[in-house]
């Protein structure tokens, strides 16, 4: 039985390549086996309510998070213009003026006012050693005896090359006198033609000649005189003599010691008036001059004084210590203060410029520097940076930046500001 097929039966219509199924309509049965219900819609005025109620709660949590942070500005500005329509109470204090003296206590070294390796020109072996460790001598005292073996056979030879030159120069000087006067007859025989005129002329050379002869012998004899003098001086030396008066401190050599103008044989130093090195401050080093006192103190010789002054300063500071070296001359007649040891130097200098003395709580310290607050004429504060030349703990001293009549905030605080405005208390 054939069933005639409609056209518009979806079941029956194949479907095209690439071609979706719509969607069945509201009533319309679909593929499922049930129809759909229709789709909900939303009125106005219920889209108003939700609509209100987001902004709403958008409102809500804005005015939750803003409202606290107003109020806490608000009290914040209400308490700052209390603040500041409070006017505090402070106490002032004046700089105090230091005297422009300031005593230093420095650590000083030991040295010996002149001190000398002894060494030796001569080569040779030790005949004599004269001193020992710890004797005084006199300036020109023979120290050490030296024989020249070597040098004493050079000298003779240099003697006799010597006397060698000086009969060359006798020989040069006859022939030179030989010559001029051959010269001589030859000119005068020469007008009346027994002598030619070429013979004068080779006399004439001849004697030339035998003029340089003499010179070169001259400067020979020049040579080798200075050669003697040379290795008579360094014979002088084999008999080695103190330059200075003075202690020595150290031997190198005994008797019979092969030596050689490297080898160190003594060692001689000065020690009265000794020598006490003391490095001084960049901040004073101006103001160190001569004649200064200067106290110095040894810690084996507890509750003693040596009394000194200072003889010499470098007039110029080391770059890594900022410090210049001085000298301070101390009498050691008894050599009770050996070269080496360790002190400690008391000496007054005054300052090259004025400081100024106040409390350390005065001393405000922040991201601007250092500074301090000062009350002015009316009543104002005013912040001024300072320079602090020393902390003392309890004080602090002022180099630059006050005036001794200022007025200053005993007790500085961050609640000090510029331009405002304190009631002042005492000031003392």
């Amino acid at each position: 039985m054939s069933h005639s097929s409609d056209p518009r039966d979806p079941r029956e219509r194949p479907s095209a390549p690439h071609e979706r199924p719509s969607a069945p309509r509201a009533g319309q049965e679909s593929d499922l086996g049930f129809d759909l219900p229709p789709p909900a819609k939303i009125s106005g005025p219920r889209l108003a309510i939700f609509a209100f109620a987001g902004v709403s709660l958008v409102a809500l949590a804005f005015l939750a998070g803003w409202l606290p942070k107003r109020r806490a500005r608000l009290e914040l500005e209400a308490s700052t213009k209390e603040l500041a329509a409070t006017v505090p109470r402070v106490e002032a204090v004046k700089p105090k003026v230091l005297s422009s003296d300031r005593s230093l206590v420095l650590p000083g070294t030991v040295s010996p006012l002149e001190e000398a390796a002894i060494r030796t020109r001569a080569s040779g072996y030790v005949r004599r050693r004269l001193v020992d460790i710890g004797d005084k001598v006199e300036a020109g005292a023979v120290l050490v005896e030296i024989d020249t073996p070597e040098l004493d056979q050079q000298l003779e030879q240099a003697r006799a090359q010597l006397a060698q030159a000086q009969a060359a120069l006798t020989h040069a000087r006859a022939s030179s006198e030989y010559s001029r006067s051959s010269l001589a007859r030859r000119e005068k025989l020469a007008p009346t033609g027994v002598t030619s005129a070429d013979e004068v002329e080779k006399s004439r050379a001849e004697a030339a000649v035998a003029e340089a002869s003499v010179a070169l012998a001259q400067a020979n004899v020049d040579a080798q005189g200075a050669n003697v003098r040379r290795l008579t001086q360094e014979k002088a030396f084999a008999r080695v003599v103190a330059p200075f008066a003075g202690t020595v401190i150290a031997r190198s050599v005994d008797k019979g010691a092969l030596v050689n103008p490297t080898v160190e044989l003594l060692k001689l130093a000065t020690t009265d008036p000794i020598r006490v090195l003391i490095e001084v401050p960049q901040d004073v080093a101006p103001s160190v001059q001569n004649d200064v006192p200067a106290a110095v103190s040894i810690r084996e010789f507890a509750g003693r004084t040596f009394e000194g002054k200072v003889a010499r300063f470098a007039s110029a500071l080391d770059a890594r210590s900022r410090t210049m070296t001085t000298v301070v001359h101390v009498p050691n007649p008894k050599g009770e203060l050996l070269a080496g040891m360790y002190a400690r130097v008391e000496i007054t200098l005054p300052l090259p410029h004025r400081v100024l003395e106040l409390p350390s709580t005065a001393l405000i310290a922040d991201a601007h520097g250092t500074r301090v607050a000062i009350v002015g004429p009316d009543s104002r504060l005013r912040l001024v940076p300072v320079a602090v030349e020393r902390d003392t703990g309890p004080a602090i001293q002022i180099a630059t930046g006050l005036d001794e009549g200022d007025r200053v905030v005993r007790i500085g605080s961050a609640d000090l500001v510029d331009g405002r405005l304190v009631e002042l208390g005492e000031a003392k």
